[in-house]
């Protein structure tokens, strides 16, 4: 059984199709948290969570041959989701964005070298 995602288990799906597979990636998710205070008391007397983020960097993107052949730039993209499949289950984040791109790339290479995206909700799916 394979235990680690490859490249081949990690991509980037545009309106339905493949667009990009993904070497590695880092994903955090966070939830802002609020003190409720009340007049008289020491200590706050209870919390108030917002809604949870999602960020995921993700390193060494390969373009597929048909999203360049569709003119698909990873500028332009939009509204896009990121597919995490690991043994157990499918992650999904959806949504994405891209907030921070870095290319380090040789002439001639389709490769992003880090790229950072910001998803509007993740979910699992067991398989």
């Amino acid at each position: 059984m394979n235990g680690f995602p490859t490249s081949s288990d990690i991509y980037i799906e545009l309106d339905g199709k493949r667009v990009a597979v993904v070497q590695s990636y880092a994903s955090r998710s966070q939830k802002k948290s609020t003190h409720v205070e009340a007049f008289g008391e020491d200590q706050p007397v209870a919390t108030s969570v917002g809604q949870p983020t999602h960020t995921v960097e993700l390193e060494r993107l390969y373009v597929t041959d048909s999203a360049i052949k569709d003119g698909i730039t990873f500028y332009d993209m939009d509204n896009f989701s990121l597919v995490i499949v690991k043994p157990d289950r499918k992650i999904y984040y959806t949504g994405c964005r891209w907030s921070d791109i870095q290319e380090d790339a040789a002439l001639g290479d389709m490769v992003m070298e880090k790229v950072t995206v910001v998803a509007a909700a993740r979910s699992e799916e067991k398989r």
